[in-house]
């Protein structure tokens, strides 16, 4: 705040606080004449007039408390442009203070798990308890509050790892981020009919109901797409190239999500966690998630 402005904060703030004092004093100034005599001009009923009394005094102490207080507090903490109280009290300096506090009972508890390995700490009931916490606050977002995915964001529940299912590569993923991309294949497929004819081939490699003519029409097709998903559609983990032989779709099995993909193409990005978790906390989501995958723990 420029020296102007806070000058100008200063004398209204102070002038305030003068102007208060003077009107509790002055209307309180009343002789015993006035006082008998004096009304507000208000009636009612012809003849019910309301007198101009003053406020009785322990009222009026009341008042000039609050006055003391104000100019108490005033001293003590902000709230005079830019002076800042002799107390130096900030929101921010009591923000860093309560942080500082809680990063250090953080510490203290997450101490215990620094030398577990990820099975350990998928074992351990502390650990998983705070992870599920840390699960609620940073991925439910995405992935649900009961880690089955939704839309676009992958279910961490099933047997369906784009890019694998070891704990090095799931470690990978939280702490590094991921990010997926599939270009739109309808030029190279010659257009819609190819497109609707690739529909039927993907959903009959997945088992699903299908035009069995138009599948099979696609076929000599889709060696351009088995070079991210494999010749026989098992998907690619060193590309987050999907399965498509099982029965997990991250946009979804029917015609229309299938022909979205194929003709517009997808692109997914899960950020990187590291910088918000920290190594340690980053090793618990990995131990958390394998263990509610059934690839770690009980």
């Amino acid at each position: 705040m420029s020296s102007f402005w806070s000058g100008w904060i200063i004398l209204l703030t102070v002038a305030n606080i003068i102007g208060a004092v003077w009107l509790l004093w002055w209307t309180s100034r009343m002789t015993a004449e006035e006082k008998a005599t004096e009304t507000t001009g208000h009636v009612w009923d012809g003849d019910l007039k309301e007198y101009n009394n003053p406020l009785p005094r322990w009222w009026l102490w009341l008042f000039y408390l609050t006055v003391g207080f104000s100019i108490i507090y005033l001293v003590l903490f902000p709230g005079l442009g830019n002076f800042q109280g002799v107390l130096g009290w900030s929101q921010t300096g009591q923000y860093e203070a309560e942080r500082e506090r809680m990063d250090e009972r953080q510490q203290a508890f997450f101490s215990r798990f620094a030398e577990m390995d990820l099975a350990q700490l998928a074992a351990d009931p502390d650990a998983m308890s705070a992870a599920a916490n840390i699960f609620g606050n940073r991925c439910a977002m995405c992935h649900g509050s009961d880690a089955r995915g939704a839309p676009g964001f992958p279910n961490l529940r099933d047997d369906a790892w784009l890019w694998g299912r070891d704990p090095t590569a799931v470690l990978a993923s939280i702490r590094d981020g991921r990010t997926g991309v599939m270009p739109p294949m309808v030029d190279s497929l010659g257009g819609e009919q190819g497109v609707a004819q690739m529909v039927e081939y993907v959903r009959s490699l997945a088992g699903l109901e299908h035009d069995a003519a138009a599948a099979a029409a696609a076929a000599p097709l889709f060696p351009v797409c088995g070079a991210c998903h494999g010749m026989d559609g098992t998907g690619m983990t060193a590309l987050g190239a999907p399965d498509l032989t099982d029965s997990a779709w991250l946009y979804g099995a029917d015609r229309a999500a299938i022909a979205a993909t194929i003709t517009r193409g997808r692109e997914n990005n899960m950020p990187g966690q590291l910088p918000v978790l920290g190594e340690l906390q980053s090793r618990l989501m990995a131990a958390y998630v394998l263990r509610i995958s059934g690839q770690l723990g009980d």
